[in-house]
């Protein structure tokens, strides 16, 4: 999960959320980055971070008692089985994808069987992209789309767009052009270059705002956070 300290509490997004953010910025990116593969991508980047359920989690408090942001946790083993499971009972595109954005963020830093879980992985992946007569290119620039939807989504998400249009990177795209997110005012945001089809389109996400800033269990925070009000972010994003 995502956690925001605010002066009300703890702002709280589900990693799911994220995901369903990024998948909502693709789906607006111009026409020339659609394949006929179209709905299994925007469902691989809905569903890239369905590895780790908050609701299902045991380890999700810090010494403290505070919510541990994702940030703070280390992929596991099983989460990275759970991730490809998950995508392949869905498709093996979609699958590949996931698989691509475990080697992602898991890079060097990550224990040994989850080294030897990656290095697998990248067999799989060849075995999959020949079933699916694709190329390697064809695959990283369909993995392009998904990181950098996933990199802006993090961004809003983690509240680090900057104000007074002072611009942040984000990453470089499917087209390997490097793009900046720059805030125009309190709703609007803008992309530089802009890479999307429509020149104003509406974004939102779910968060919780839990007053209580330390819980004796898991189970007591499962609870706080089912029972805390719903509430949206909504940005507009223009050219």
């Amino acid at each position: 999960m995502i956690v925001n300290y605010t002066s009300e509490g703890w702002e709280i997004i589900t990693q799911r959320a994220h995901g369903m953010l990024s998948a909502a910025i693709a789906y607006n990116w111009n026409d020339n980055i659609k394949t006929y593969r179209w709905l299994e991508t925007l469902m691989a980047i809905a569903e890239h971070d369905d590895g780790q359920t908050e609701l299902n989690g045991a380890d999700l408090l810090t010494a403290s008692g505070g919510p541990v942001d994702f940030k703070m946790r280390e992929i596991t083993i099983d989460h990275c089985i759970n991730t490809i499971n998950l995508a392949l009972s869905k498709s093996s595109y979609i699958a590949l994808l996931c698989s691509m954005h475990l080697e992602f963020v898991c890079g060097k830093n990550c224990d040994k069987r989850v080294t030897a879980f990656l290095k697998e992985q990248q067999k799989e992946r060849v075995k999959w992209r020949h079933q699916l007569k694709m190329t390697s290119a064809e695959a990283d620039r369909d993995y392009a789309l998904l990181e950098w939807c996933d990199a802006l989504s993090l961004l809003l998400c983690q509240r680090e767009n900057q104000p007074e249009h002072r611009a942040v990177d984000i990453s470089r795209g499917p087209d390997k052009k490097k793009y900046q997110l720059i805030q125009k005012d309190a709703h609007t945001l803008t992309v530089r270059p802009w890479p999307f089809k429509p020149d104003q389109f509406q974004v939102q996400y779910e968060k919780r705002l839990l007053p209580a800033l330390a819980y004796k269990s898991a189970a007591q925070f499962k609870e706080a956070l089912l029972l805390a009000p719903l509430e949206f972010r909504t940005w507009i994003f223009e050219k």
